[in-house]
């Protein structure tokens, strides 16, 4: 029975859904289930994760239909964890929509839409089934169009538009890869197509299959070069749903790569060069994007772009301690650009602009603030000793060990330019003196505020902060969890037998 907690994290944001959607008239009510639902979630990803970690990888067979049959849910570390991010960023994004978004958008199903995309993140994230990663995927897609356009404003509809266009092209091609690798197997269970796939004779289509993958995948994690989707949509709706896409909508597409690439198409040095190139371009592009952008919440869209580099580097390197350093800078990045695109929602609550060069002043009137907010800079930034510091060094160490220097000076480049923009953004925001901007029509601005609502906003931020902080100096502790993922990636004959029940070691 220890098992079925399995689906406890999909369960309890289907019924905090529905229960919203049952409260759809009754804003404040939606706002206290919405916030302590967030709450349970958080407890029952921590008993998940605390299970994983010391019962070993759990799996459910849906319905008691037996893999490779039925569709299987898995819990194993890399899964816990990333379902234990989900609940910590969930749960500070519903304190800062509470806090921060227009009471129209809550009437219109702001919070219910938002537990359905954690709804489906989680599923993503514990599926041991490719087609049912796929409805997933589509879940989290509907989930968050439907969050880009409420409000129905001009630039949420353009950055909608591109957002959906991009998205259901990668969709597309990902059942179109499932097809071929089902009519290559006859079978979906991952698994199961682990044992599969290295069997077929034809390792041409093989391959094939594995670049559908990739292009697919790598739409959604915003891969070079089809990531222009990214910085025309995710400036576009309320800053608390900027949270959620930048912190976690990229990182399933990185998870499935992840996840394909270490279970089925396994050691194929020419899919491993694709991915390094990929990883190259992707920092350079991104860290350059951010440079041309005056509009700090673009800026952050485009970090998003550049840090996914780091991560697709490290499994084109694709090695244990590489892996470590992906896993590490995932747990980083997911916490970061959460916080990240919060601090600009805040931001804009006290300038009411997004615009760097009209900003000013605010370390001067909110210092408390500004300090603050400059500790989740350090640490995207990677100063040491804090959270993005480490897994850049691992990433740099295995690049020197294989040899590829051009990697490390990629990774050295996005990280000056990523100091650069941050530098550059403290100093117009918060160091320059203030300009008289005129004042924005029917905007609650930050001083204005309640004290209870200043809390909700600022709250969540600090919350997140101290994560952060933990991170980078707790690293030994992450590190070691990184550490026991990479080596249940690389040795995937553990999932194999965690979820089929048969031994394929000789």
């Amino acid at each position: 029975m220890m098992a079925q907690i399995v689906f406890y994290p999909i369960i309890v944001q289907l019924l905090l859904a529905i229960s919203l959607l049952f409260s759809w008239k009754w804003i404040k009510w939606q706002k206290i289930i919405s916030n302590v639902g967030s709450v349970l979630s958080l407890g029952i990803a921590i008993w998940l994760f605390s299970t994983t970690w010391t019962e070993g990888t759990l799996t459910v067979q849906a319905g008691n239909w037996q893999a490779p049959f039925g569709i299987s849910f898995v819990s194993d570390t890399f899964a816990a964890t990333l379902v234990l991010l989900t609940a910590i960023s969930g749960m500070a994004v519903s304190f800062f929509s509470v806090g921060t978004i227009m009471p129209a958008r809550l009437k219109f199903g702001f919070l219910p839409i938002f537990h359905f995309l954690l709804l489906g993140l989680n599923g993503a994230f514990l599926t041991g089934d490719i087609f049912n990663l796929y409805v997933w995927f589509e879940i989290i897609l509907i989930s968050s169009f439907v969050l880009i356009t409420l409000g129905g404003e001009k630039t949420q509809i353009e950055g909608a538009i591109k957002y959906f266009t991009l998205n259901i092209f990668a969709s597309v091609i990902f059942l179109t890869a499932i097809a071929v690798l089902y009519g290559l197997t006859g079978s979906l269970n991952m698994a199961d197509l682990a044992l599969k796939v290295p069997e077929i004779q034809n390792r041409a289509l093989v391959e094939v299959t594995a670049i559908l993958f990739l292009i697919g995948f790598g739409i959604k994690s915003a891969l070079f070069p089809l990531y222009f989707w990214l910085p025309a949509s995710y400036h576009t709706p309320p800053p608390a749903v900027s949270a959620i896409f930048g912190g976690l909508l990229t990182k399933v597409g990185v998870y499935a790569l992840i996840r394909v690439f270490t279970l089925i198409f396994v050691g194929d040095a020419f899919l491993e060069n694709i991915i390094l190139v990929l990883a190259f371009l992707t920092l350079f592009s991104g860290a350059l994007g951010a440079l041309t952008q005056n509009n700090f919440s673009k800026v952050f869209s485009y970090l998003i772009i550049c840090h996914i580099g780091y991560m697709i580097l490290g499994l084109g390197l694709y090695t244990e301690i590489a892996i470590t350093g992906v896993v590490f800078y995932l747990i980083h990045d997911i916490i970061a650009k959460t916080n990240l695109f919060m601090i600009g929602g805040l931001i804009y609550r006290i300038t009411g602009t997004y615009s760097m060069r009209d900003s000013g002043g605010l370390y001067a009137k909110y210092p408390l603030i500004s300090l603050l907010i400059i500790i989740p800079f350090f640490s995207l930034v990677g100063v040491p000793p804090l959270s993005g510091f480490w897994a850049k060094l691992t990433l740099i160490s295995e690049s020197f060990k294989a040899g590829n220097y051009w990697l490390i000076a990629a990774i050295i480049f996005a990280t000056f330019i990523t100091l650069f923009v941050i530098a550059r953004i403290w100093s117009e925001v918060f160091w320059k003196e203030s300009k008289p901007l005129p004042k924005l029509q029917n905007f609650r601005y930050f001083e204005k505020l309640k004290l209870q609502k200043k809390i909700l906003i600022v709250g969540p931020i600090v919350f997140l902060t101290l994560i952060s902080l933990y991170i980078g100096f707790g690293a030994e502790y992450i590190q070691r969890l990184a550490t026991r993922v990479a080596n249940e990636l690389m040795d995937n004959q553990q999932y194999i037998q965690a979820v089929l029940g048969v031994n394929t070691t000789n």
